[in-house]
């Protein structure tokens, strides 16, 4: 007779296992989400630099453009962009600066983008695995008392599995991960199940919100960067004219 059915990793399921978490606790708090730039001292300094004077536009712009995004768990907001002109005298930045800084927020945007879908793929994965032992737990209750014996498979190990009598159980063992395995009564196991099931479904949600605001983002930088470019463009084009005519009058 078997004391306890082992549900094959219930742990691997991302946040389930930490009873505490959730997506607004403080393991995720929005300093973590953006990375932080790895480069030069002087390109540090650059950095530093550029990123006071958009601050400073920002915050002298705010009242006047209600297109300014708020950050959203430590993903700052893209500014949509309607004067060039204005933008570069406000932050004090040149084009090749401005479409430097631009890129380089493009591109973290697109590494937290990867980060995000990573987590979201993981969570995908795991839920169904939370559901499949609430099934198990609820078919062991379901036989309880009735003297049916439950015949089942169980994973060994990958792809080796060997098979099972049960007999009426109380309890079942789950495993808690660093090689920690508990025994919980089927209650207790349905109760932990389900609130970590939840959990992990909310954390979903949120995740799905960062990344649409993600997207939304890199969507306002990638129109930014084309507009600062284009209106470069234009800018040459109009002094190589204002040139070959006085060339010209010459």
């Amino acid at each position: 007779m078997v004391s306890g059915l082992r549900l094959q990793n219930p742990s691997s399921a991302l946040p389930w296992l930490r009873l505490s978490h959730s997506p607004h606790s403080n393991s995720n708090e929005p300093k973590t989400l953006f990375p932080s730039s790895h480069c030069t001292d002087r390109r540090r300094d650059r950095e530093k630099k550029n990123n006071r004077n958009m601050a400073a536009a920002a915050s002298s712009s705010s009242t006047e453009s209600p297109k300014t995004t708020k950050e959203r768990r430590g993903i700052p907001g893209a500014q949509f962009v309607e004067d060039v002109e204005t933008y570069l005298s406000q932050t004090g930045l040149d084009v090749n600066s401005a479409l430097g800084f631009l890129q380089e927020r493009l591109q973290q945007y697109k590494l937290v983008e990867m980060k995000l879908l990573a987590q979201q793929r993981d969570l995908q994965a795991k839920i169904p695995d939370i559901e499949k032992c609430l099934d198990v737990v609820a078919t062991l209750q379901a036989k309880k008392g009735t003297g049916e014996a439950l015949i089942a498979d169980f994973e060994v190990s990958e792809g080796i599995y060997s098979r099972a009598r049960i007999e009426d159980n109380d309890s079942v063992c789950l495993w808690l991960g660093a090689n920690v395995m508990l025994e919980y009564s089927c209650e207790e196991a349905t109760s932990l199940l389900q609130k970590n099931l939840e959990n992990a479904k909310a954390s979903l949600e949120v995740l799905i919100a960062d990344l649409q605001f993600l997207r939304d983002q890199v969507t306002i930088t990638q129109v930014t960067i084309a507009r600062v470019y284009n209106w470069d463009v234009h800018q040459r084009r109009i002094r190589q004219t204002a040139t070959s005519s006085t060339a010209k009058d010459s």
